[in-house]
């Protein structure tokens, strides 16, 4: 059994995961519910990491039943949560369904909803820091780990539809689980730039892929490591690609991973991208469909504004 939060007094949004309270979100939220004109409030659910099923359908079974809870934002138990909960929903949105995981709980008319919320607010992280036409040189991308955010990233960066030509070479997707690599090629079968997929159960192995890149290239860690655990998918002895961009997906624990990064940033000329921005774009996302308010243009200015000013 898993302590659950005492039903709500007021408009509440939760954030699921597993240190919650050390997120920038539980002081951020208050102010930008100020900024919104929201009368409600946040609390915190930590599960463990692939916690037991029963836990996930509790959680869902809460919301389902406590009417002033309103929602929730969902982050490292979303693969997880989706396969032990999905059938506890009235309305899974297109995305969550694709890529089988959830970040979004949200209510109306009666209906509980879920939705995947990385593909749209991924890209617009992506968008913020990688040029335009930055691929076409044959740059490549290597995504470590093949979770929801991997998943969603790749799906992103091949859009054909969105970006036209400008897509990377290849994009390289590691992984130390089998069955979960196994699934991500199952679900990414429809992309059409070039996909290699590797088994690296060790940091070394991971290291061999990055360091075979070309020039330009993106190497981005969705592993979650240095952030719910410490530590790197990669070694100290990696060699990032020359002229490359690195994103960690993370913007708050240990972040070996970066601090790698860093190390070699004027040796290598690397652009170094932290998880910040795609903490607002994922936040405010969520946030809007829990709320069923519009947070674009200048209302988004504002919340990143307020945002940066409390990160400083």
């Amino acid at each position: 059994m898993i302590k659950l939060p005492e039903p709500a007094k007021r408009p509440t949004m939760y954030f699921v995961g597993v240190t919650t309270g050390q997120s920038s979100i539980m002081k951020m939220f208050p102010i930008w519910a100020k900024e919104l004109g929201l009368d409600a409030e946040i609390k915190g659910i930590d599960l463990p990491i692939h916690a037991p099923a029963e836990y996930y359908r509790e959680v869902v079974q809460f919301f389902k039943d406590d009417p002033l809870s309103l929602g929730a934002l969902v982050t490292t138990h979303k693969i997880d949560m989706y396969n032990a909960a999905k059938d506890m929903f009235d309305y899974l949105d297109p995305y969550a369904q694709r890529f089988g995981e959830l970040s979004s709980i949200s209510k109306l008319d009666g209906q509980l909803r879920a939705h995947a919320k990385d593909p749209i607010s991924s890209g617009l992280a992506l968008d913020a820091f990688v040029p335009e036409g930055h691929w076409a040189n044959g740059a490549e991308v290597c995504v470590l780990g093949a979770g929801g955010s991997a998943l969603s990233i790749s799906a992103y960066l091949a859009n054909e539809e969105r970006h036209g030509s400008d897509l990377p070479s290849r994009i390289h997707l590691n992984n130390r689980s089998a069955p979960r690599l196994a699934e991500a090629v199952r679900i990414l079968e429809y992309l059409n730039v070039p996909m290699s997929y590797h088994l690296c159960k060790t940091p070394e192995l991971n290291d061999r892929i990055v360091e075979k890149l070309p020039a330009g290239s993106l190497v981005i860690n969705a592993t979650g490591l240095g952030k719910d655990r410490p530590g790197s998918p990669l070694t100290d002895n990696c060699k990032f690609p020359e002229n490359g961009l690195v994103w960690e997906l993370n913007y708050r624990g240990t972040l070996e991973f970066m601090h790698q990064a860093e190390a070699q940033k004027e040796s290598r000329n690397l652009t170094i991208e932290d998880g910040w921005t795609y903490f607002i774009h994922g936040w405010t996302q969520v946030i809007a469909e829990v709320f069923h308010i519009d947070i674009t243009g200048d209302r988004l200015a504002a919340c990143d504004r307020l945002a940066r000013e409390m990160r400083k």
